[in-house]
């Protein structure tokens, strides 16, 4: 519980905790504030020394919050809530939504699916910015690494706001100018499989590979779709690629049905607090319209 004391937080204390216990470390929140890792150091101990009660543990890995800063965490988004709401009250345009949105998602959604969907939403909304983060680890967004995610996955976490976008399908593309038609062409020796098996060992397109076709050893090892699509786009060899991706492309051609083995979903997802922000909200029901899946 939060002790009676004689110091007055303030909003901008309370912002500060906030960045700390949505970054983690000191670092990640001083980018949130746009202020250096020492002055968030010395913010943390003012504060603390003026509630007489530490907020947080401190370990190798970065600030842990106690249960006193993750009541004024949740008071600080609360207030945060409330001076977006403000701002967008006093938009000379009502229908104008302004701020930045952070995306994160694997480089190949981002480039086939989020991206070009951004550009008519910027259009509409000429003060929104795009923080786009891509990786295969995906965003803690229970500490805002992002205000949207957009993920590949056949079981979204319960604890987070989603909308099902629907199937990510897959198949085997070759390059246009090669001499292989079919899946039974690929399995030849001389064909080289482009995969990401160490970077994505789990992947559904790996796991078919072992599957089906044991013996087969990728000769060239990315690490990511989207670099697969690349290599086969420059007529390295044969890879499995969303349908999405590679159907529009005149370089490579699908050489096998569609691999329902390999099918998985693809949902939007953000946080139950964040989902409030008119920022956050927007952009998500757009790409909720928009992003489309062939």
């Amino acid at each position: 519980m939060i002790a009676e004391t004689q110091y007055k937080l303030t909003a901008a204390d309370l912002e500060l905790l906030l960045a700390v216990v949505r970054g983690g470390t000191l670092e990640r929140a001083g980018e949130r504030l746009s202020v250096n890792a020492s002055t968030v150091f010395r913010s943390i101990q003012r504060i603390e020394r003026g509630l007489a009660q530490k907020l947080f543990e401190r370990t190798r890995s970065g600030y842990l919050p106690n249960e006193t800063a993750r009541i004024l965490a949740g008071h600080a988004e609360r207030l945060e809530s409330e001076i977006e709401a403000v701002r967008s009250a006093l938009q000379v345009t009502p229908d104008l939504v302004s701020g930045s949105v952070r995306i994160t998602s694997t480089d190949t959604i981002l480039h086939g699916l989020v991206a070009p969907a951004l550009g008519e939403l910027r259009a509409h909304h000429p003060l929104l910015s795009f923080d786009l983060h891509s990786g295969n680890e995906p965003a803690n967004l229970n500490k805002r690494d992002a205000d949207i995610a957009v993920r590949a996955t056949k079981r979204p976490p319960d604890h987070l706001v989603g909308k099902h976008l629907g199937p990510i399908r897959v198949a085997l593309f070759a390059p246009e100018s090669s001499s292989i038609k079919t899946l039974q062409d690929a399995t030849k020796s001389e064909v080289a499989w482009i995969a990401p098996d160490e970077a994505l060992p789990e992947h559904p397109s790996v796991l078919w590979r072992k599957r089906h076709f044991p013996k087969l050893v990728p000769v060239y090892r990315v690490s990511s779709i989207l670099t697969a699509a690349e290599s086969v786009g420059l007529g390295l060899g044969v890879a499995v690629l969303p349908l999405f991706l590679a159907l529009h492309r005149k370089d490579m051609k699908q050489i096998s049905e569609v691999l329902d083995d390999c099918q998985t979903e693809l949902w939007l997802l953000t946080h139950p607090e964040s989902r409030h922000l008119r920022r956050v909200s927007t952009v998500f029901g757009h790409l909720a319209k928009n992003v489309v899946l062939r």
